[in-house]
């Protein structure tokens, strides 16, 4: 039982480790493709500031709202057309004028926290890519 059981839980772990970064992946998968479905329709009732409502704030809220919880733990970096935006860079505009083909791209970092599994990746984290291409709608 000694011998045995370290690695059966080591294993375990593993499993459970690795599982939870491939919900994350899809996980953000969904969460990109439907804030991109939601970005196509020129909407910005989903921003929760109700007297000044932005479109940019809807889609990143419905990114969010669709994530699962996983948004705040994949540290996202949110790319539209191959631009890179910041929090503090984002503007009604990035997503696109009516007719437009737009490309949401997040680049995100899942960190691991069993350490014998973390040294497997650089920096004890495992970065993935997820994306999801559509032609905006003809909205007012």
């Amino acid at each position: 039982m000694a011998i045995v059981a370290p690695v059966f839980i080591l294993l375990l772990l593993a499993i459970v480790e690795f599982s939870m970064m491939f919900f994350a992946q899809l996980s953000m998968q969904y969460a990109v493709r439907e804030a991109t479905r939601y970005a196509i329709t020129g909407q910005s009732n989903l921003d929760p500031n109700s007297s000044n409502q932005q479109r940019y704030a809807a889609v990143v809220q419905k990114m969010k709202d669709s994530s699962l919880g996983m948004y705040g733990k994949v540290a996202p970096v949110i790319s539209v057309n191959g631009t890179s935006y910041a929090p503090a860079s984002y503007s009604n505009g990035m997503f696109g004028a009516a007719g437009a083909l737009i490309v949401v791209q997040m680049d995100c970092d899942w960190t691991f926290t069993t350490p014998i599994i973390s040294k497997l990746f650089t920096n004890g984290k495992y970065h993935f890519v997820v994306a999801a291409t559509m032609r905006n709608e003809q909205f007012p």
